[in-house]
């Protein structure tokens, strides 16, 4: 026992210097021209916030940082976003890079040049001489399908940049402030408890409003430059109030007892960890701070909680549902939450803070903008008492309330962003379900189909190029191993339905093979739908047409190199079980993001990688899928639970018959006879054969034995012979 506490002890002790050690590992793998233009070394990080000084020569040109290492930003993750920027001692972002996340939404299907590109826009920035509006966009447009991921990003590089230069000495207007003479210390006054009424609470300042109108938000997005997302209805529709927020902090006695009332605040006290605050959020109007698009297990996307250089947001397990507010004479709200700062976070109850409510409207599946909103809290003087020992302070400064509004009536909430994005999606969609439902019919009917060989293969051929042209790459719905090791990532931490939900053509891929493998094992998506199997075997047949030499593979062979893919994908899912990253970076053994993703537009040694799979696939058909595709090895592990066996087959298939086994084009059947679900792409080459009279060896001879058995059973139309020359005799006769 001593030795395991021992060893716990540690891997925590360890664990901890891995992290306080971050940013050196990554400084030196990280070429210092990448981070810092000009710079050719950096000192040892020092400082806190721990920076490195960056020099050219021995002239100093600025500093170099970790954002995780300043600020406390996480995206759906609750993991650290990390970016290495570069600041100059004029205050101007020379550089940022992206060296590491966690993010699901980013891991499934944005480009990582399209991310880099939204960090690059704040390279040139300076943030020192021109501080942020609150409230105002960021100065980069938001990328479709990552808006919470990406706002963190920018967040955490604009903040940081601000921290570090006033730490670190380059904020020339930091001096004054860190001259002037602290304020004494003060703490919550625990022994004040007694209820108040609602009108004095927020005469005292203990609750705070902000109330806005519609117009005042079409005003914010106009003076952001987005007149277009000003025009655009939100669902306010005429309503005067677009949202009336109220924000308190109930892990104070006095302002807990009187908003929750004696029952729940008892049991608020009873949760509450030793430091741990809570506060309540309540609104009315025809937006709603919470977000129809929350589900179990989701995040609160639309506020977040902001305290000088650190933010959080809040998750489902930090939510509770309140009916209304206890204090009396409080209004009736439609929304009232009560939220307790996450574990990982910290909120200083006497120090200001500020509730941060996002605004965003969708204009296109590619393009939304959005503006936010501050709702300022200071906790009032009369809710604290001076630390013993300390000076008097001064008394706290007490934030100014928005003007009061008309109350406006309740309407329905906007649809939350999936929802949005599947609406403008829908003529894709409806695209998609049809070419299913074309797919289910080709299934269902099979034999009639597969009797007819010629329109079995033009049917087969059209479906090959509507998968690689229409699904890969221009609806860009290639599934990966990446969506696999991803979602068994989720199930193991924070899984939320709307990380899949925001590509609605992968989510349909998904659920139709999830479906089809009860029915047809993997072959419904390897054998029809896969973007990067079409090109393959669309490559293959072309290869044929010039006249290209197929290689033959032995049967023992090839059982034992399609073996590879199972190796290859228990790697991937081992590797993600340890450091999902790594797993997702060890992936690109995948070539579907270099061909389908980004269509070849790609660093060399990945478009090399890409041609030379597609070379071999010439020569031997669909020579990744049979032999490394971990996606392919992923669905067929539950192959044998299918529960239908669509392929028929003679008795003598295999014994001694071996046409089939010789002609499937992923040598899927075994010389037994026996079709191997694991490996079989359902491209009904087999059926066609079963149904053809003139290849199939067992219908060949049946028909060979109806032509035997025909003279006996018919011989008076036998000796009946046109044109017969005299030198020959009829067949009766003869």
């Amino acid at each position: 026992m001593r030795a395991a506490f021992i060893a716990l002890l540690l891997y925590i002790l360890g664990a901890g210097l891995a992290q306080a050690q971050r940013l050196p590992d990554f400084l030196a793998t990280t070429p210092i021209g990448e981070i810092f233009p000009g710079a050719d070394r950096v000192d040892a990080p020092a400082g806190k916030p721990l920076a490195a000084k960056a020099y050219a020569g021995s002239r100093p040109l600025g500093v170099v940082y970790l954002t995780s290492d300043v600020v406390n930003t996480r995206g759906y993750s609750s993991k650290p976003i990390d970016v290495l920027v570069g600041l100059a001692n004029d205050g101007r972002i020379v550089g940022a890079k992206l060296v590491e996340h966690h993010e699901p939404i980013v891991l499934i299907g944005i480009p990582q040049a399209k991310v880099d590109h939204f960090i690059s826009g704040y390279v040139g920035l300076n943030f020192v001489d021109s501080p942020p509006r609150h409230g105002a966009p960021p100065p980069v447009d938001i990328i479709s399908g990552a808006t919470v991921t990406l706002m963190v990003i920018g967040d955490s590089i604009t903040r940081s940049a601000i921290a570090v230069a006033r730490a670190h000495g380059i904020d020339k207007t930091a001096a004054p402030a860190q001259q002037a003479a602290p304020a004494a210390a003060r703490a919550v006054d625990e022994s004040r408890d007694t209820p108040q009424s609602w009108q004095a609470l927020l005469d005292a300042g203990a609750v705070r409003n902000l109330r806005l109108t519609p117009e005042d938000v079409n005003q914010a997005f106009r003076a952001s430059g987005r007149d277009d997302a000003a025009a655009v209805a939100d669902g306010s529709g005429n309503a005067d109030t677009f949202i009336d927020l109220y924000a308190a902090l109930v892990s104070v006695p006095a302002i807990g007892r009187s908003l929750l009332g004696d029952t729940e605040w008892q049991r608020l006290k009873e949760r509450l960890k030793p430091g741990q605050q809570a506060m309540l959020v309540a609104g009315n109007g025809a937006y709603s701070f919470k977000g129809s698009g929350y589900v179990r297990g989701g995040i609160f996307d639309r506020i977040e909680v902001i305290q000088d250089e650190s933010s959080f947001r809040f998750r489902d397990r930090n939510h509770q549902r309140l009916a209304d507010v206890a204090a009396e004479g409080a209004p009736a709200f439609r929304e009232v939450a009560l939220f307790i700062v996450p574990d990982d976070a910290a909120l200083d109850p006497v120090a200001p803070w500020r509730l941060q409510l996002m605004v965003q409207r969708v204009l296109s599946v590619k393009d939304k903008a959005f503006v936010t909103f501050d709702l300022p809290y200071e906790l009032p003087q009369a809710y604290t008492r001076p630390v013993a020992g300390a000076q008097p302070a001064a008394a706290a400064p007490t934030a100014t309330a928005p003007a009061p509004a008309a109350q406006a009536a309740e309407e329905e909430p906007a649809p939350a962003l999936w929802k949005q994005i599947w609406r403008g999606k829908s003529g894709q969609v409806a695209v998609l379900t049809v070419a299913l439902v074309v797919l289910v019919g080709i299934f269902f009917f099979q034999d009639q189909l597969t009797s007819r060989p010629l329109l079995h293969d033009r049917l087969r051929l059209a479906f090959l190029a509507f998968a690689l042209f229409w699904i890969g790459w221009y609806g860009q719905a290639q599934l990966s191993i990446v969506n696999v090791l991803t979602f068994f990532s989720a199930l193991r931490t924070d899984f939320r339905w709307e990380y899949f939900l925001m590509d609605p053509l992968v989510f349909i891929l998904w659920c139709a093979t999830a479906i089809s493998m009860v029915f047809w094992n993997r072959g419904a998506f390897c054998g029809w739908l896969c973007p990067f199997g079409a090109l393959q075997e669309l490559a293959n047949r072309a290869a044929k047409r010039l006249g290209v030499r197929q290689l033959k593979i032995s049967h023992g062979v090839n059982q034992r190199l399609s073996t590879l893919k199972y190796v290859i994908f228990l790697l991937l899912f081992g590797f993600s079980l340890y450091d999902l990253a790594l797993a997702e970076q060890l992936s690109e053994i995948e070539p579907f993001k270099t061909a389908i993703i980004l269509r070849f537009v790609r660093y060399w040694p990945f478009v090399l990688f890409a041609v030379a799979v597609l070379a071999a696939g010439l020569f031997v058909e669909r020579f990744f899928c049979r032999y490394l595709c971990p996606l392919g090895a992923a669905l067929a592990i539950p192959a044998r639970l299918r529960i239908f066996n669509w392929l028929r087959r003679y008795r003598d298939c295999g014994n001694p018959c071996q046409r089939c086994n010789l002609e499937c084009p992923v040598q899927a059947i075994d010389p037994t006879g026996e079709i191997n679900p694991n490996e079989c792409i359902q491209c009904l080459h087999c059926q066609m054969l079963y149904h053809h009279d003139q290849k199939c060896p067992h219908l060949i001879q049946k028909k060979a034995k109806r032509e035997r058995r025909r003279p006996q059973a018919e011989p008076a139309e036998q000796p009946i012979v046109i044109h017969r020359l005299p030198s020959q005799k009829p067949e009766a006769e003869a």
